[in-house]
């Protein structure tokens, strides 16, 4: 069926703002005074803005799903808010033998580290852990430090730490997901199944949102296995790209298993609904845990330059592997000194494996030291942000300046920078991590702060404009996934993904989502 859209404006990165879109058999076939010229159904924008499906490079759809499980603790202010929220859960879930939420802001304490004693007062008979909000964080009660025998005698693990009390025990907070495992290999195991309902969940948030095609970045056994049943049974309702997870330890052992899950994933008889071309390196940990690896030592802690999780032969050995057998390299890289050894690594595997349109994305790219910004241009790399973060946020003030202090707080995201050098830039959200919604986040580059805040811009010079944000979460998007031929632009003969919106982003920002189009189909989200 041919539909006309008309009475409102459209917007392609590329081809700027026009009027009416017409779409046939799921594919654009018109645009402008064309498609006004066309017979068929006719749909009112009335007044509204339609412009591609946001394309979300970065993002963590399963753990979403599995955190909406647990209690709520997102965008509590207090400890003891947090504590409420705990207790009603346990109280309503008594047959859980893992209490498993979060996110908590980790802000809302001086230095970040919480406590176990403090859920003690309302879970001790079960083990608690609360994730905080950048997931390189994780809060525990007693009983999970119990069950995991961690105590005074227990040694951080390479690529990880355990906060602890003046008297060496550990006080309830570990850093970085090698630590984590300490408790969580514990814990029950996630299901096919039950990650297969937090694929659903996930995929109506995001839909509801805009977003039309998404990025998996941490993806380990079974969550593959999960997405390939979401494929089959229809569940999986927007394109989703996987990332697969391989570490320092186990990145050989995974090759097999990695081409195997690729080779099913392309038997699928949509085989655009879900792809499996990309490797997911974490290189160092975060700011605010003080675990980013620097080149410079931390303020507060001198003797640190945080946590390298790779060694530099070990990184360049796993990655030229993976480059050879065809897979994207898609490096978690924060701190400069991570940045660096992302930057040099792939410098060093094209000098030995033969060349090929490998677009390798540096994820995060937070703090880049100054001689490192044109690299990315002359490396082909494309930098990957998460556009909510371009703003001096409460983690900023409270926990990341105090530690790195004004002089690189304030060189941190520079989009301005990157785009001047010609270097691609994509979008994504990093959810759960914060929200998924791109409306919530494409405004804050552009203006260096929240939209309405009274506040002063943070590094008003690294600002971009509405159209370039757009762009980022579209087009360059899209040519990071490899699908700039297919989504990202409305160009005639590309699919028909796309979103419309109730007013114009260029002339306000408070806008919404009106509704959201795959394959020339609305889809229906609750």
């Amino acid at each position: 069926m041919r539909i006309i859209f008309e009475g409102g404006s459209v917007w392609s990165a590329g081809l700027g703002v026009f009027e009416g879109l017409a779409i046939e058999n799921g594919r654009v076939i018109a645009t402008g005074s064309q498609a006004l010229k066309l017979k068929g159904e006719v749909i009112d924008l009335n007044g509204g803005f339609l412009m591609p499906g946001f394309i979300d490079g970065h993002a963590h759809p399963i753990f979403a799903g599995r955190e909406a499980r647990g209690p709520r603790v997102n965008n509590l202010q207090s400890i003891d808010e947090i504590k409420k929220e705990v207790a009603r859960y346990a109280k309503e879930n008594p047959n859980e033998s893992w209490i498993i939420g979060g996110a908590y802001e980790a802000a809302i304490i001086s230095g970040g580290d919480f406590d176990a004693h403090w859920l003690d007062e309302v879970v001790s008979d079960r083990p608690v852990v609360l994730h905080a909000v950048d997931h390189h964080t994780i809060w525990v009660n007693s009983k999970a430090l119990e069950i995991a025998g961690i105590d005074s005698n227990t040694k951080n693990p390479d690529g990880g730490t355990i906060a602890r009390r003046n008297d060496g025990s550990p006080k309830g907070t570990l850093r970085e997901p090698i630590a984590f495992d300490l408790i969580l290999k514990h814990a029950p195991a996630d299901s096919v199944e039950s990650d297969l309902r937090a694929i659903k969940y996930a995929c109506n948030e995001l839909t509801s949102s805009g977003v039309t095609t998404a990025t998996e970045c941490w993806v380990e056994p079974p969550m593959a296995e999960a997405y390939i049943a979401a494929a089959k049974s229809g569940a999986l309702t927007l394109d989703m790209h996987l990332a697969f997870l391989v570490t320092p330890q186990n990145w050989q052992e995974q090759v097999a298993y990695i081409q195997e899950m690729r080779a099913e994933i392309s038997r699928l008889p949509e085989p655009k609904r879900l792809k499996a071309n990309t490797i997911k390196f974490l290189t160092d940990g975060a700011l605010s845990s003080g675990t980013a690896a620097m080149i410079n030592p931390y303020l507060d802690n001198p003797e640190s330059n945080g946590l390298k999780i790779w060694e530099d032969e070990n990184l360049l050995a796993a990655i030229s592997a993976y480059d050879l057998l065809k897979f994207q390299v898609h490096i978690h890289a924060i701190g400069d000194g991570a940045i660096k050894q992302s930057l040099n690594t792939i410098e060093e595997m094209t000098k030995t494996n033969s060349e090929w349109d490998r677009r390798p994305v540096i994820v995060h790219a937070q703090l880049i030291e100054p001689g490192d910004l044109s690299r990315f241009k002359e490396l082909d790399v494309i930098a990957n942000f998460q556009p909510l973060w371009t703003y001096l946020d409460p983690m900023n003030k409270e926990l990341i300046e105090p530690r790195i202090g004004s002089e690189r707080n304030n060189r941190q995201y520079q989009l301005r920078t990157l785009l001047d050098l010609e270097t691609k830039i994509s979008f994504g959200s990093d959810w759960p991590v914060t929200s998924q919604k791109p409306l919530d986040a494409i405004f804050i580059p552009v203006l260096r702060k929240l939209p309405g805040s009274k506040s002063e811009p943070w590094s008003k010079n690294e600002a971009i404009t509405v159209e370039e944000s757009l762009t980022a979460y579209t087009a360059t998007s899209a040519y990071q996934l490899f699908d700039e031929s297919e989504i990202g632009k409305l160009e005639t003969g590309m699919r028909a993904n796309f979103v419309i919106l109730n007013k114009s982003p260029f002339e306000t920002t408070s806008v919404e989502v009106k509704s959201v189009w795959i394959d020339g189909l609305e889809i229906k989200v609750s």
